[in-house]
């Protein structure tokens, strides 16, 4: 069941990865970009999330990678939100 629990937030969070930045490309906001490349970070988080929990065995640990392209990701959110004057 965490399994199917997974995936189904990942491809959630890739779909709406690639509708903001498809809206970005329609109308240029650039809210819109940043937001996108967060919710790109935070699909590719959640794969290595899958790959690290579901497919990989117990001794190789992706935690770290996992959390730095999260905090990366966020960071990218949160740099669109302070500094962009729209």
């Amino acid at each position: 069941m965490a399994m199917i629990v997974n995936l189904i937030g990942m491809i959630v969070v890739g779909l709406c990865a690639v509708l903001l930045l498809r809206a970005y490309a329609t109308v240029r906001r650039r809210m819109l970009l940043w937001s996108g490349l967060c919710f790109t970070g935070l699909a590719i988080s959640g794969a290595l999330g899958y790959i690290d929990l579901q497919l990989l065995p117990m001794e190789v640990d992706l935690f770290t990678w996992r959390l730095g392209i999260a905090a990366v990701s966020q960071l990218l959110l949160v740099y669109g939100l302070v500094w962009e004057n729209d």
